[in-house]
C-alpha cells in the first residue's frame, strides 16, 4: 500500500506537522527524507529495510558512497542530499554554541561532537579552544591516528593554544571501535593535558569520548 493510501495521521509528512519531528520513529524520519519509495516497497518499508540493513541511523548517516549506493533505490543523488543535511546540523549546532557561555549548551557540545567526530573510521583528536567567558574561538581536529589510537603531543596543544589566545580548553576524541569508555590511557593522557596547559594558566573543562550510541563526559564522571 502507497504511502497516500494510509490513514492521514499515520502518513509521516502528515505526522510532522501535527505533532513534531521528535514524535516520528527513524524509518518515518528517513521515509520523509526519501521522498519516495521503489516498486512495490513504500518509503516507510524502504526506510525500515535500510535501518535495518545499517543497524541504526547512526551508521547508515555514516556509511561511504559505495555502501549506500549498493542499496536499492539509492545512489548519488540521496547519498548527497544526506550528506548535505548532515552538513548543515553540525553547523546549526556549532552555530548554537558559539555565541554564548559552551557551558550552558552542554548537549549542543554532545551533538556536534557526535555528527563531528562519530563517523570517523579513524581515531580522531579534536580541541575546542574558549575565550576567558567560555565561548568559542575555535574547534580543531588536533590529531589523526589509526582504527585504535592517535599519538597526542601535549607540547603542540600548549602551542595552538597560545596561539589561540586560549584561557580553556575542551577536548574529544572518538573510538571507531563504537565504545565511549574512557581507557586507563585516555585518563592519563588527560591528567598530562591538564597538568601541562595550567602551566600557561589555561584550564582544561571537559574531554569528552564518542561512541556510536554514546558521549562520555570526564567531567561528569569526575575524572578532570
Amino acid at each position: 500500500m502507497a504511502i497516500s493510501d494510509w490513514p492521514e495521521a499515520e502518513r509521516p509528512r502528515e505526522k510532522l506537522i501535527e505533532k513534531g519531528a521528535a514524535a516520528l520513529s527513524d524509518a518515518e524520519l528517513l521515509a520523509i527524507f526519501l521522498r519516495t519509495g521503489v516498486t512495490g516497497v513504500s518509503a516507510v518499508e524502504l526506510a525500515r529495510n535500510l535501518l535495518l540493513h545499517f543497524g541504526s541511523l547512526t551508521k547508515l548517516c555514516t556509511a561511504n558512497l559505495q555502501e549506500f549506493s549498493a542499496l536499492p533505490g539509492m545512489g548519488p543523488a540521496k547519498f548527497a542530499q544526506l550528506q548535505a543535511v548532515m552538513e548543515m546540523a553540525k553547523r546549526a549546532l556549532a552555530e548554537e554554541f558559539k555565541c554564548g557561555d559552551i557551558m550552558d549548551s552542554p548537549q549542543s557540545v554532545r551533538n556536534y561532537l557526535r555528527l563531528s567526530l562519530g563517523s570517523k573510521p579513524y581515531e580522531v583528536f579534536a580541541g575546542i579552544f574558549l575565550d576567558a567567558r567560555h565561548r568559542t574561538i575555535i574547534t580543531e581536529e588536533l590529531f589523526n591516528g589509526t582504527l585504535t589510537q592517535a599519538s597526542v603531543y601535549p607540547r603542540e596543544i600548549v602551542k595552538r593554544a597560545l596561539y589561540h589566545n586560549a584561557a580553556a580548553m575542551i577536548f574529544a576524541h572518538n573510538h571507531p571501535s563504537g565504545t565511549a569508555e574512557p581507557s586507563r590511557a585516555d585518563e592519563i593522557l588527560t591528567q598530562s593535558l591538564k597538568q601541562a596547559l595550567a602551566l600557561v594558566d589555561i584550564k582544561v573543562l571537559d574531554h569528552f569520548v564518542i561512541g556510536s550510541d554514546e558521549v562520555v563526559s570526564f567531567a561528569e564522571r569526575g575524572l578532570i
